[in-house]
């Protein structure tokens, strides 16, 4: 876990340090809080598990809508960095350093687990599928899985990962970290299938062109007034109406599944 956690420590405090996104972030959690919040039991289970905790790191999180729906919600991380940055958000969050790939819980520990874009920064999808085996592990019989990755199936995505990292960085088409393998709504499908979960349902968020969408929200953060921020939360918000359209896996950045185990 050593080097792997010294880089994202790094990539943690160089995206704190230098990339306020704080009403990109806003737009982020709600689309997330919508979907999740509806794939969520509506009864309130015992123990929920977040498998990194960047988004509580850099803004709310999903964290306050976990703790809603469990008795216990539990955060992971690589990065030390990260889960500091986040308790300062939830200083009493119950949060431990780990790799997701090799989980320091007993057999069927948890009722749920959230994985928001976690799985999507490994080098193979070999290390993605040994993941979901790990989560598929610690999950109870029923228990369910919600899961999103970056879509290959859209063109810009897929563009994207062919691109060498350091081409895009030069181009600023990326965040500063590495993207990793990933794959589209068909592949995670047979991955889910085959480590053993049924999929429930699978749709697509983040139905905009990022790089655009986010250096706009950038710009108004600094120089917008709140009722131009606004304006522009309520256009991106109406943007996620493709998720209703056939066309949503060729559009939406992020693919995500509920799944629940067999």
């Amino acid at each position: 876990m050593g080097e792997q956690a010294e880089y994202w420590d790094a990539v943690g405090k160089t995206w704190q340090d230098t990339h306020p996104q704080a009403l990109w972030r806003r737009h982020s959690d709600a689309v997330y809080s919508a979907l999740f919040g509806a794939w969520l039991p509506t009864e309130t289970v015992s123990r929920v598990l977040k498998t990194d905790l960047f988004d509580e790191a850099c803004s709310g999180g999903l964290v306050p809508l976990l703790r809603s729906r469990a008795q216990h919600a539990v955060g992971i991380d690589l990065s030390a960095v990260t889960i500091g940055a986040a308790r300062r958000g939830e200083p009493d969050l119950l949060a431990g350093q780990c790799d997701v790939r090799r989980l320091p819980f007993v057999d069927e520990a948890f009722d749920v687990v959230v994985s928001n874009s976690t799985l999507d920064h490994f080098g193979t999808l070999g290390e993605l599928e040994n993941s979901l085996v790990e989560l598929c592990r610690v999950l109870r019989a029923g228990g369910e899985l919600l899961l999103s990755l970056d879509n290959l199936a859209n063109p810009a995505i897929a563009v994207r990962n062919a691109l060498p990292h350091g081409l895009m960085q030069r181009l600023r088409f990326a965040v500063p970290y590495d993207v990793g393998a990933t794959c589209g709504p068909r592949r995670l499908q047979c991955l889910l299938r085959g480590v053993g979960f049924d999929v429930v349902d699978v749709t697509a968020l983040m139905h905009h062109p990022s790089v655009i969408a986010v250096a706009v929200a950038r710009l108004l953060q600094c120089h917008g007034s709140p009722e131009v921020q606004q304006r522009y939360l309520g256009l991106l918000g109406t943007l996620e109406r493709l998720s209703r359209w056939p066309t949503r896996f060729l559009t939406g950045h992020y693919v995500a599944a509920r799944a629940r185990k067999r």
